[in-house]
């Protein structure tokens, strides 16, 4: 690890009183979650269907059952802990340095380490709701259907299907939740972008919002926007912010 980097941001962290940070898949990959596509990610895998065509809101609608075995055996993993990533900037905003944490994951692996204000653009597999009558579940009880083989987990009440509320392909996102990013992103006197590899949008194209100071940017593979960054870092996300001191 380039000790002078980590010099570098730990110096632009100590100057920056509204931190903001945007995350990818390379977050949540040091806690055991596959990204889709690193070269061991879920796009190199192979199976019946491409996972961008099982991850449809049609694929979802016409074949539930095929949807839920892929979402089960790749998504909805249980035991899954943060990492140290998620753990320092919990930190970080509890010593009032982070505004914001902007994720593009589905995993509430941030929210578990601590972290508070957590925009997730893309949903959370910690919340589900029943397609006929809206009533929500949390992420034990579609655990349970799944140990119990259940090939579309049902409601409870009234026995419609069930539905992630996860922004599937073909999907929008959530407006609210886009607007608040925006403005956290405008607001934002350092951004850090970490586990990212900037390439899907609407999501990516949410960072030309910030004006701030510092720019950083923290994967292990390049990225298109490393020309821009005031600090490109190629190492493992955890494994850099742990060295961070607040």
């Amino acid at each position: 690890m380039d000790t002078e980097k980590i010099k570098q941001l730990q110096q632009m962290v100590n100057e920056s009183k509204r931190i903001v940070f945007f995350g990818g898949a390379g977050v949540s990959t040091e806690s055991g979650i596959p990204d889709f596509r690193s070269v061991d990610g879920l796009y190199n895998q192979k199976y019946d269907y491409p996972p961008e065509t099982i991850l449809s809101h049609t694929f979802y609608v016409r074949n539930k059952p095929e949807f839920y075995r892929f979402y089960n055996d790749k998504i909805m993993i249980d035991g899954i802990e943060p990492n140290a990533a998620h753990k320092k900037l919990a930190e970080m905003e509890a010593a009032g340095k982070l505004a914001a944490v902007i994720t593009q994951n589905i995993d509430g692996l941030h929210q578990k380490a601590g972290s508070k204000k957590v925009l997730e653009l893309h949903g959370s597999t910690l919340r589900n709701y029943c397609l006929s009558c809206g009533k929500f579940f949390d992420g034990d009880y579609m655990l349970k259907q799944k140990a119990e083989g259940v090939a579309v987990p049902k409601c409870d009440a009234c026995g419609g299907d069930i539905k992630p509320d996860v922004v599937l392909y073909e999907e929008g996102l959530d407006q609210n939740i886009l607007q608040e990013s925006i403005y956290e992103l405008e607001h934002a006197d350092m951004l850090i972008i970490g586990g990212t590899s900037l390439v899907v949008y609407p999501a990516a194209g949410l960072i030309d919002y910030f004006r701030g100071k510092y720019l950083v940017l923290i994967n292990k593979s390049a990225t298109a926007r490393d020309t821009r960054a005031d600090l490109v870092i190629t190492d493992a996300i955890g494994e850099v912010l742990s060295q961070i001191e607040v």
